[in-house]
């Protein structure tokens, strides 16, 4: 397949790239974008396959050792754009681009479709709007081996590109999927998967409750934290002590917490 190559920040093409910034557009194509190469080489080495890759070797870091990233990307079947630096900042996302802009397929899969280990330790994250919230939960799941990653009631969606971003690209290399917390709830009780939720209301500390066999870790927001109703559904409550004068932690750190513990407990 021939390259392209675009000098013009009104060129059709990258026109279609920008317009992915919009959830109704990437809802309805089906598709994401992943701006920087680190968060690309991330979600290639986690089997995705681009359909297009805007690229621009003026602003990459390390020209000679990254395009090789654009000649792997250009042999899985992608087409491939060359841009010049005006054209490209343009269609980037993130101050100080790096280079690299991709079009991919969206990250998630249906609820009912996701492939548990046994004794799976899995994430849910209920009604979190901030996207470098979630991008903080996805690392944190990607490095302690989480099965799965969970939105309930979503406001927001896996293929936000700052959640992209805020992730490194791991919204790619853990399975995530998204539902009602009806549909959540009902699926946790399939499958057999008891839950913990984090709150500041109870007794209990994080460090005294059992997270071996299949366990979700249940995280809310930081304004409101969980719902009474997924309060009510859970096996057991725990708070993360606090010492200082803020009464809470944001919901990437609360869930950081937690998973190391029930990852130090399943690995003693």
């Amino acid at each position: 397949m021939a390259e392209l190559n675009v000098t013009s920040p009104a060129n059709p093409r990258l026109k279609a790239v920008a317009a992915l910034r919009r959830r109704r557009t990437r809802e309805e194509e089906g598709v994401t974008v992943v701006d920087g190469y680190e968060e690309l080489r991330l979600a290639v080495g986690a089997g995705v396959v681009p359909r297009t890759l805007l690229y621009c070797p003026e602003l990459m870091l390390d020209p000679d050792e990254q395009l090789a990233l654009v000649d792997e990307v250009r042999a899985l079947g992608a087409t491939t754009i060359r841009c010049a630096r005006s054209a490209f900042e343009k269609v980037a996302y993130r101050e100080g681009p790096d280079g690299f802009v991709a079009v991919v397929p969206a990250a998630g899969v249906a609820l009912s479709h996701l492939v548990l280990p046994p004794d799976p330790l899995v994430v849910v994250v209920e009604a979190l709007e901030k996207p470098g919230n979630l991008g903080s939960v996805l690392r944190t799941a990607d490095a302690a081996g989480v099965a799965a990653v969970v939105a309930a009631d979503p406001a927001t969606d896996w293929g936000n590109p700052n959640v992209v971003r805020a992730s490194k690209g791991a919204v790619f290399s853990v399975p995530v999927a998204a539902a009602s917390l009806a549909e959540v709830r009902e699926w946790l009780h399939v499958n057999d998967i008891r839950i913990v939720a984090t709150t500041p209301h109870t007794d209990v500390l994080h460090t005294a409750v059992d997270y071996r066999g299949a366990v979700a870790i249940a995280v809310g927001t930081e304004k409101t934290g969980l719902t009474d109703e997924l309060l009510a559904a859970a096996d057991a409550r725990v708070r993360i002590p606090m010492a200082g004068q803020v009464n809470s932690l944001n919901a990437g750190v609360s869930a950081a917490v937690v998973v190391y513990e029930a990852v130090r407990q399943r690995s003693s």
